[in-house]
């Protein structure tokens, strides 16, 4: 499988999950764990990039951090950030 090329963002949410995160003060790392203990497994480090739009989010990665955050998918992709 090719990868995928670096773009300026490679995702359009990025803004919306730090804002939601930081809403729910969660840190990154804490969403990272609980992430994880839903069979996701994303490092702070990629969190990061991902809410900066330097990492690329899948369908899956959205759907459980929506429900960690509270919030539904749809409303990543409309938040204030975008």
């Amino acid at each position: 499988m090719k990868k995928v090329k670096s773009l300026p963002e490679m995702n359009i949410i990025g803004a919306n999950i730090k804002e939601a995160r930081q809403q729910a003060k969660l840190s990154q790392q804490l969403l990272s764990e609980r992430l994880e203990l839903l069979g996701i497994y994303i490092c702070r480090g990629s969190i990061s990039r991902i809410e900066r739009g330097k990492r690329a989010v899948t369908d899956i990665e959205i759907d459980g951090i929506a429900k960690i955050l509270n919030v539904s998918p749809n409303e990543l992709f409309q938040w204030p950030g975008n």
